[in-house]
This record gives C-alpha cells, structure tokens and sequence, in this order.
C-alpha cells in the first residue's frame, strides 16, 4: 500500500512539473511575439524561505508609548499642529523686529528730549548772557532807528569792557516793568556834561562834537546846568534831541553802569534797512 502511495506522489510531481515546464514555456513564446527583452537568466523555482522573529506579546506598544518612546518625557507635539519650521523662524524674526521698532522708538524719544534739553538751555544762554531780540517802540532815536525796527542787542562785550561813547545802549525804564530805554551815551563816568541854552553839548567844559542829532536841542532840562557823572554813571541822550526822555529829565537821570543791560549790535528788520550801529 505504501508503495503505491510513493509511486502516486511521484506521479504527481512529474505531471506538476510538466505544467510548470509547459508554463514557462508559453510565458517566453509570449515575450518574444510581444517584443519584450529577453532574460538569460534562470528562474529559480524553488521556494525560499524568510526567518522571521516571532513578536513578543509584551513587546507590542500603543501609539501613546510608542509617542513616548521616540519624543522622550517632554511634552508630545500635537499632530494637528501643522506649523513648519520655517513659519517658526518668521514668527520669531517678527517678534524680534518689533523689539528692536519699539527700542528705536524709545532711543529717538530720548535723543528728541536731549534735542530739546540743548536748545533750551542754549537759548537761555543766548538770551541772557549774549544776544536778546528786541523791537523798538516810539520815536525818540529817529534818524537811526525808528519805531518798528528789530535789534539784535550784544550782551556779551560790556562782560569784558566798558561802555563807549556814542554806544546805543539798553537799560531798564525804572518806573515800569518790562520797559526799556534805548538811547546814545553822550557823557562817560567822571566827566562833566552841560548843554547851552543853544543846544550845544559840553563834555568838561569842551564841545562834543557829535553827528546824530537829528536837530539842535530845544529843551537842555536839569543839564542847563553842570551835570557831574559819577564813576559808574553815564548821561544818555535820543538821537531825536526834542522828541526824547532822556538824561536831561528826573524821570531816567543818569544810568549806572549795572543798569545798562547791553547794546544794539545789529537792526535786522525791516530787511532794506539791515544794518550794523
């Protein structure tokens, strides 16, 4: 019995190899009528077989360990996050250049304050310690200035030397606050000063011989008599002799010397007529 069994499984065999034989056959003819390329190589047949490692139940981990197992104990990103890299790097660059617009902003507030700290502190020194703007208001000085004009007056050279004659200086009204004078030295400290009853100018009992009257002084006032200027006094007249309160009156009297706050250095407006005095 058992050998019939052996010569039926032989049978078997040679029939299926046979077919198989047969198969390949065929499967070359078709390649050839179809234009295929041919493969000299041999067919091998026979089954291989692949060891594989039998899995261990325990060994199995769910998606959260397996998460785990490759991100560490950190927090495990969220998979809907669909942020990339580079969208990262441009939301920091963003950041990172409204910091440095709002420390821009902060360094040019503060360099506007030093701006104007400087120009503030400048423009005091100017003011009291150089030069002042001033208008001229009234008549008393026609030809040389006229009501209207804008001086520039020099407070800086009386810091250094004395007053001269014929200088057009600035001093206090002392009845009014606020109000200046502007008139001509004519009398220095120490010196004597009498106007005759024609209008002429004594300086020491000698003729000043002087061009900025504009005419021939009507009123002498309180200088009809000798007037002795003491060592910081000076006698000031307006270029307009008749139309001008000045030291011929109690109401101005002599100017000291601390009194006099500078000189007109420059007329700067009107425009036509700007001009050094």
């Amino acid at each position: 019995m058992d050998g019939q069994k052996k010569e039926e499984t032989e049978q078997l065999d040679d029939l299926l190899d046979e077919i198989l034989q047969k198969n390949m056959e065929e499967a070359v003819s078709d390649n050839e009528d179809t234009g295929a390329a041919k493969d000299n190589k041999s067919v091998d047949l026979n089954p291989k077989t692949v060891d594989i490692d039998p899995v261990d139940d325990d060994e199995i981990l769910t998606p959260e360990e397996y998460l785990e197992d490759v991100f560490g104990d950190g927090e495990v990103p969220d998979p809907t996050d669909t942020a990339s890299e580079e969208d990262i790097r441009v939301i920091e660059v963003e950041e990172s250049a409204e910091e440095e617009d709002s420390s821009i902003t902060k360094r040019d507030i503060l360099t506007m304050l030093l701006y104007v700290v400087i120009i503030f502190l400048l423009t005091f020194v100017i003011v009291h310690y150089v030069g002042q703007r001033t208008r001229v208001s009234g008549s008393s000085m026609e030809n040389t200035l006229s009501n209207g004009d804008n001086l520039i007056v020099d407070k800086l050279s009386y810091r250094f030397s004395d007053p001269e004659r014929f200088d057009v200086i600035i001093f206090p009204f002392q009845y009014e606050e606020d109000t200046y004078y502007i008139k001509r030295i004519i009398g220095l400290p120490g010196e004597t000063v009498q106007i005759g009853s024609d209008g002429t100018i004594y300086i020491n009992g000698e003729v000043l011989e002087e061009e900025y009257g504009l005419e021939r002084i009507m009123d002498p006032g309180m200088a009809i008599d000798p007037i002795e200027l003491g060592d910081d006094e000076y006698f000031v007249l307006g270029d307009n002799r008749n139309n001008s309160s000045d030291s011929r009156f109690a109401g101005v009297g002599r100017v000291k010397r601390d009194q006099i706050i500078g000189k007109a250095f420059i007329r700067i407006f009107p425009f036509d007529k700007i001009k050094l005095l």
